[in-house]
């Protein structure tokens, strides 16, 4: 399991590269008292610790007593955010408009009046440039209050055009507000418990959707009422599992930023958000030809220099990026050369521990453990799964439904018959417990359990039988969950051939491309 220590001061320190660490000694250093050599001191003994331990801290710096310590912690921990400050990202927009208020600010304690007006001008033009509706509420909440307390003599009608500005953002932030308070529940839904089970939670999530549906939403024009609108009908179309929506309004998310450029260095992170979803779309839709145009027009935004120069950008990007990557290898089927990847991938979650959330980690884990599954080593699958398992964690129920289900399955390749009866009791009692058990699924658990009785030469027509009865359902919009966390149809089909799963996922991927 990743290391994530619960103290912040620690984690802020493991995320500085060399250049930060450095600022922040000669930052530190301009003023040389006493807590100032202390807090060096502390520093470099949080930094040279692999894991957080008050004990051993307290040991590595002797000239702190345990009662200063968290008062030198505090001091710390500020002098490494104003370090950083000073140096990172003068082009982020946010950082731009506070600096501006500021100078408004200082300026109105100044008693300059017209020139406090005037820069909030400059804010506000900078601000409608970039759709950031937020700082122009905090503007025109300043110029309300110079217009009201002094006589600026301004401009004429100076009070009605402000009220019409304000009544105009406000029922912008309205607009947003809904849009994005929608977006994130349905997000949240996801989270918690993965794609729609059965049809009591379509019934349930239609009827959450139409009830936190905006008014009068199709008459949202803004940049950010557009984006949230159609992450809402993204995460729908998602949980239900209507790929074909998804992939219209992914489509939708990823045309917004190209229509404004200028926002992706403002909400990079939301585009990278629309280009991984975009390629979760095509590969749904098993679409190689979008797939590998988003792919490359997603490997180039990741070196871009307002990606590489951010740390957020570039793990994100990182992580959604090798998403991609396996998802074609899968798409393909090049497992065994898609474990290739795989010691990068592991080296770059140790690294990226502190910032990476549980949900990511989780998705990579079962990532692997397919890519071992497909290449035939079922043994390593399971060490992956393994990792799922036994990391109780109350979120994606269906991942850790489908993690158990193909844990089985690698065991079943193993032959560990003496496990079996037992993982077949478990599994289904956990699955049954979620509501996740389909017709695929109740199939699959009685095959398994009958295979017991089997007799040598006996399988190969088992596995037919299961197949028949399967296969009727592949397109079936209530068996959908199923077979796209496992390719079950081309287990059995490999089964039934004797040859490797990835095999048979190769062969149907060349014959699409012929019939093309």
């Amino acid at each position: 399991m990743p290391n994530r220590s619960i103290d912040p001061l620690f984690q802020l320190i493991k995320t500085l590269e060399k250049s930060e660490k450095r600022n922040f000694k000669l930052y530190v250093t301009r003023n040389t008292s006493s807590d100032n050599l202390k807090i060096i001191e502390l520093f470099d003994a949080l930094d040279k610790l692999s894991e957080y331990d008050e004990a051993q801290l307290l040991k590595k710096t002797p000239g702190i007593k345990k009662q200063q310590l968290s008062n030198l912690k505090a001091h710390l921990y500020k002098s490494v955010l104003s370090s950083l400050r000073l140096i990172k990202d003068d082009q982020n927009i946010d950082i731009q408009l506070h600096e501006q208020m500021g100078y408004a600010r200082v300026l109105y304690n100044k008693g300059l009046y017209h020139q406090s007006l005037k820069i909030l001008d400059k804010m506000k033009d900078l601000a409608r440039q970039h759709h950031q509706v937020s700082f122009l509420v905090q503007a025109l909440f300043f110029e309300k209050k110079i217009e009201a307390l002094h006589i600026t003599r301004s401009s004429e009608y100076r009070a009605q055009s402000l009220v019409k500005e304000s009544e105009e953002v406000v029922s912008r932030i309205k607009a947003i507000n809904d849009s994005s308070n929608l977006s994130l529940l349905l997000y949240d839904w996801y989270i918690r418990h993965g794609h729609a089970r059965n049809q009591q939670d379509t019934e349930e999530l239609n009827a959450f959707f139409e009830q936190h549906m905006p008014e009068r939403v199709r008459q949202f024009k803004g940049f950010y009422e557009e984006l949230y609108v159609n992450q809402s009908y993204c995460w729908y179309a998602f949980i239900r599992q209507d790929f074909l929506q998804y992939y219209r309004y992914t489509s939708k998310w990823v045309e917004l930023f190209q229509r404004h450029p200028d926002m992706i260095k403002v909400e990079t992170l939301q585009y990278i958000k629309g280009l991984h979803n975009l390629l979760s779309a095509h590969f749904d839709l098993k679409n190689e030809e979008g797939f590998t145009k988003t792919l490359k027009l997603f490997e180039e935004l990741e070196q871009s220099e307002w990606v590489q120069h951010n740390d957020n950008n570039r793990i994100q990007a990182f992580v959604y990026l090798q998403q991609g990557k396996i998802n074609q290898y899968f798409m393909t089927g090049r497992f065994t050369e898609g474990l290739s990847i795989v010691p990068n991938l592991e080296e770059k979650l140790q690294e990226y521990q502190l910032q990476l959330d549980r949900h990511r980690i989780l998705v990579f884990y079962y990532k692997i453990a397919c890519l071992y599954f497909g290449s035939g080593d079922n043994e390593k699958a399971i060490d992956y799964l393994q990792k799922i398992i036994n990391w109780k964690l109350d979120l994606r129920t269906d991942l850790q439904c489908y993690a158990r289900l193909l844990h089985l399955i690698a065991h079943y390749e193993l032959g560990n018959f003496d496990l079996l009866e037992y993982l077949v009791k478990s599994v289904y009692r956990f699955m049954a417990k979620m509501g996740s058990l389909s017709i695929v699924e109740e199939e699959m658990f009685s095959f398994i359990r009958k295979s017991f009785q089997f007799a040598a030469g006996d399988e190969r027509p088992a596995f037919q039988h299961l197949l028949d009865r399967i296969k009727p359902y592949e397109n079936d919009p209530r068996e959908t969950r199923t077979f796209s966390y496992l390719d079950v149809i081309s287990w059995l089909e490999s089964k039934i051939e004797g040859v490797p799963v990835q095999e048979v996922i190769r062969r149907k991927y060349l014959a699409s491309k012929r019939k093309k």
